[in-house]
């Protein structure tokens, strides 16, 4: 038998960190008895002898011998050492080696699903900060967080006094209806709000509710890249509608849907307002087929010219729509709360279904926001920052215009945190983002907005996270760009 002592079994090592020693001890002769190193049968010197190599006491040896016959390594018996169990030779994989996919190819095979998410119009690769122009995002430098931070304080003392607390916090659910109310026009009871961790998982959550596999799905082409991943992840047939200037095509449609994605405020990415002849015809043609309408209302609370457009939720009169919103984009990506509005029939459902699915915000996070919508400071927020996004919309088309000509066609957004930038026909989109990529810039290619067909190429640019000077900077790089590869197709 292989000896301990007579180093035949190296067991020995310098053991640091005295908190870490049980578990030191226990991942050598772990690793030793499946290595093979001690065989089956290999019986272990007494704890004494052990404690003495390891420079430990004998309570400590006595714990790890514990845990191994425990877990099937060694057996124990009164009076005798312990002694190697039949155990699966096997090599450890320790965290500075090659995973084992490194070395083999899975076995497991991933979703269709799965396989589609790559055609996401979302690039994750960063070094942690914000880079021009990415759309969708706050400017997190000009938000109150003084406010915001005297609000989180004020809810984690209420919540420590009060203890666990609803789902959907109803506080959070009467303010926010009463905002939804004044300013997006919307109709229904504070019951019928169902908060979630994002307005994506609000997505999902109608999806999984409304839809089963092989139901058709409707969705804007081009349009939400992040819709059109939740909507196939329930099975559904998802098929992309053409756009005109008033929005989805219903004309000449046969097909009947089960559900109708869409952004009828400012439509993502093109920008465009749906008007009232066609969200009336949206809503008539819902009705009828008895489909259900998710719209997305991401950032209508910035709207450079007038008033906002009344939500399409708000002129239904048949219960078919699904309104969507999130605090993310108009407060601080790093807020990340969503809500949605539920036909008055269905709260239960999604109320159980909110709970199965741990679609749920922690209660202090809905008091601090109930207090910041309450107080007034969401309200005063908005107005300040719809002021210096619109400016900031203004200077990224005219430093567009000037730094690419007539290269780009600009989209004016008569709302919002992002523009869209046509290029030239027969341009390539990817291939010029992948170019600004490699400079240090975000943007997304309108291409992969697409369900279906390509019909257009271009930029979709934020604009709303960057000040005029960043802004002229990033312009002037995406001109150098375009110049630099006139023949590219």
């Amino acid at each position: 038998m292989p000896s301990l002592l007579s180093g035949t079994v190296d067991l020995k090592f310098v053991l640091q960190d005295s908190g870490r020693l049980t578990r030191q001890i226990y991942d050598r002769l772990r690793a030793a008895i499946l290595s093979g190193a001690m065989p089956q049968g290999y019986r272990l010197p007494s704890s004494r002898v052990l404690a003495e190599d390891f420079k430990v006491s004998r309570n400590t040896v006595s714990s790890v011998i514990d845990q191994l016959a425990v877990e099937g390594y060694v057996v124990v018996a009164r009076g005798r050492r312990p002694v190697v169990a039949a155990v699966e030779k096997m090599q450890l994989i320790s965290s500075g080696d090659k995973s084992p996919n490194d070395q083999h190819s899975s076995q497991i095979r991933i979703s269709r699903w799965a396989k589609q998410v790559s055609r996401s119009d979302r690039h994750f690769t960063n070094d942690g900060h914000p880079r021009p122009f990415a759309p969708g995002l706050a400017d997190a430098r000009e938000f109150p967080h003084e406010v915001w931070a005297r609000c989180l304080r004020r809810a984690a003392r209420s919540r420590s006094v009060s203890g666990v607390g609803n789902v959907n916090h109803p506080a959070l659910r009467a303010a926010l209806l009463s905002h939804l109310v004044e300013h997006r026009g919307v109709k229904a009871d504070a019951r019928q709000l169902i908060i979630t961790s994002s307005a994506q998982a609000a997505i999902e959550l109608i999806s999984r509710v409304i839809l089963n596999e092989g139901d058709l799905a409707w969705i804007e082409s081009p349009g939400y890249g992040g819709a059109r991943v939740s909507l196939q992840a329930t099975g559904a047939c998802v098929k992309g509608i053409a756009l005109d200037r008033s929005g989805l095509r219903l004309a000449g449609r046969t097909d009947r849907p089960r559900l109708i994605f869409c952004t009828p405020s400012h439509q993502y990415p093109t920008g465009s307002l749906m008007p009232i002849k066609r969200r009336q015809e949206l809503l008539a043609f819902a009705a009828e087929v008895g489909a259900a309408i998710i719209e997305d209302d991401y950032d209508s609370e910035f709207h450079f010219d007038g008033r906002p457009v009344v939500a399409l939720q708000g002129l239904d009169t048949s219960g078919n729509v699904f309104y969507v919103g999130t605090f993310s984009k108009s407060m601080l990506p790093d807020i990340r709360v969503g809500y949605a509005i539920v036909p008055e029939g269905l709260v239960e459902t999604f109320e159980k279904v909110q709970r199965h699915t741990s679609q749920m915000v922690t209660g202090a996070t809905q008091g601090a926001l109930a207090e910041f919508i309450g107080d007034g400071d969401f309200a005063t927020h908005i107005r300040r920052m719809t002021r210096i996004y619109r400016g900031r919309r203004d200077r990224l088309a005219d430093a567009l215009a000037w730094a690419a000509g007539d290269r780009l066609a600009i989209n004016l957004p008569a709302g919002g945190m992002q523009l869209l930038a046509r290029l030239e026909p027969g341009a390539d989109d990817c291939d010029l983002v992948a170019d600004l990529a490699r400079s240090g810039m975000t943007a997304r290619p309108l291409s992969r907005h697409f369900t279906g067909k390509v019909a257009e190429h271009g930029l979709f640019l934020g604009f709303a996270a960057w000040n005029e000077a960043e802004i002229d900077a990033g312009a002037g790089l995406i001109g150098a760009t375009i110049k630099r590869n006139p023949g590219r197709r």
